[in-house]
């Protein structure tokens, strides 16, 4: 149960119901008591979010951090520079997965914000965080990890999507294709979004239509990316190379292309770096993201603003990414008959 819904049951908004917790004037009294009927009736717990502006000055030496997945080598590299950070600092980190459900964002804030961390590190999902300036005390730093914010300001840190999708692009197309396929996670997410204009952008560079691309979304894990991959190569027209859009899908593809036998005549260059990716053959070429250097930066910027006491004018930091070669993506494409 959320304040949100909450102010949903009352037919009012977050802020009202804040203001009804925390006895403020300005709340006429019918209102109220909407408010608190619907806190009885949905037997909500107002403490955690009452001591969001009664908050004690003393910190509990312990910050909250959201990943897309812990179980995902991404999101434990980072989760693992985080706490490297903090352990110097004697403060202990309490993490939790998103999973790619808003409803888990709203609710993992409120839990962190109910234990009474000293800051915040968030992996978001949900269409807009505006639901933060009534759920955070506004002394409680936050730092946004691997994808912007929409409707809050705060600090971000996140690869350079849109240059990486693009430098991995560019790379298939100056072996020769011209016949591509992107693979991503459903475009809702931010990344998504940027990997897929990255991709477009390179098109564009090499004069390829957009049109002649394929594009696929909504691939939440490797499972479906191997689906897909095994669908679209048993089209006439299919795509001569593969650019997917993060890790798990990359594995996907690699299933799939192995599984029919085309992993040494259809290139594949990934975004994010895969386990084993040098050890198999071909080896599988990426853009590799940096989680470590994004996890690390992310934390020193929370304790630089918990030193100071205060909120530090939010800024945004863009980690670059690395091309690196290894066989996969150098693959060409089948020639013509004639030429």
């Amino acid at each position: 149960m959320t304040i949100r819904e909450v102010a949903e049951h009352a037919g009012v908004g977050t802020k009202t119901v804040s203001r009804v917790v925390n006895n403020e004037p300005n709340v006429a009294p019918a209102t109220a008591a909407r408010v608190r009927a619907s806190i009885e009736a949905l037997a909500w717990e107002p403490d955690a979010y009452a001591a969001n502006l009664r908050r004690a000055t003393t910190r509990t030496r312990s910050v909250g951090l959201l990943l897309g997945s812990v179980g995902n080598p991404f999101s434990a590299t980072m989760h693992r520079a985080i706490e490297d950070v903090a352990v110097h600092r004697d403060v202990a980190v309490f993490a939790s997965s998103l999973d790619d459900d808003p409803e888990r964002e709203v609710a993992a804030v409120e839990a962190f914000v109910r234990r009474k961390v000293d800051g915040l590190i968030l992996t978001c999902v949900a269409d807009s965080q505006a639901y933060l300036a009534d759920l955070v005390p506004p002394e409680m730093p936050v730092v946004f990890i691997d994808r912007e914010p929409t409707g809050y300001a705060a600090d971000s840190v996140h690869s350079a999507n849109v240059e990486g999708a693009r430098l991995a692009t560019r790379h298939v197309l100056g072996f020769g294709h011209r016949r591509l396929a992107l693979l991503i996670d459903r475009r809702g997410l931010w990344t998504a979004r940027e990997r897929e204009r990255g991709f477009h952008l390179a098109l564009e560079e090499f004069g390829v239509p957009l049109e002649s691309a394929t594009v696929i979304d909504g691939l939440s894990d490797q499972d479906a990316a191997e689906r897909a991959v095994m669908t679209m190569l048993g089209s006439p027209d299919a795509p001569t190379a593969i650019v997917s859009g993060q890790n798990l899908i990359t594995v996907g593809a690699v299933h799939g292309l192995r599984k029919l036998d085309r992993h040494h005549d259809v290139a594949l260059i990934g975004f994010d770096d895969v386990e084993l990716a040098d050890l198999m053959e071909p080896g599988i070429s990426v853009v590799a993201q940096r989680p470590a250097e994004l996890g690390r930066i992310a934390a020193e910027r929370l304790f630089a603003s918990l030193d100071s006491g205060r909120r530090l004018a939010p800024e945004g930091v863009v980690v670059p990414v690395d091309l690196i070669p290894r066989g996969s993506g150098e693959i060409r494409p089948p020639r013509r008959h004639g030429r």
